[in-house]
């Protein structure tokens, strides 16, 4: 790119401070910015199972139900997002901030579940809730975010690993009763 010089051939922008950051990536963190995000509201729910049925094959209505009171009515932070296109939910992601727990002080927050609708799939509408959900959190002063997903959900893995998500140091032990 060709700059611009102004008199005594010194560029324009000569003696402006850059505050640009050279290690972040300006194009993936303003995804966000490419579709409407806004907070999930109880009206959300039926689409959000339909997308998540279309992704898991099976509906799981009981879950969300209860993650949709748990955001309307337990939760004094609202950390569920959802992303519209032409003014339609096409995508979601719900999550909650923990303070506390099995010995930790410091707030973390907890993804529980992200979904695209496969119609829309692969334009950035993950990124940009995450990329959302990351900066409402930052404004919280929420240091750590984590997730569970299956090993065996690649797709799922890989966009996380993308993200900057890294293996955590904790084993997750479970029994059947």
């Amino acid at each position: 790119m060709k700059q611009e010089l102004g008199n005594n051939n010194q560029p324009m922008d000569a003696g402006v401070s850059d505050y640009s950051n050279n290690g972040v990536d300006d194009f993936k963190a303003l995804s966000r910015d490419r579709f409407p995000i806004r907070s999930a509201e109880e009206n959300d729910l039926e689409v959000i199972i339909r997308i998540d049925k279309k992704l898991n094959g099976h509906e799981r209505r009981e879950y969300f139900l209860a993650k949709m009171n748990e955001l309307m009515r337990e939760s004094g932070i609202r950390a569920s997002l959802v992303a519209e296109q032409d003014g339609h939910v096409v995508g979601f992601i719900m999550a909650r901030v923990d303070y506390g727990e099995y010995g930790r002080t410091e707030p973390a927050a907890v993804i529980d579940t992200i979904g695209v609708d496969p119609g829309f799939a692969r334009h950035g509408i993950a990124s940009a809730l995450l990329s959302q959900l990351l900066t409402n959190l930052d404004a919280l002063h929420v240091e750590r975010v984590r997730t569970n997903v299956s090993w065996k959900n690649v797709s799922l893995v890989s966009f996380l690993d993308r993200n900057g998500f890294e293996p955590a140091q904790q084993l997750i032990l479970s029994k059947a009763i």
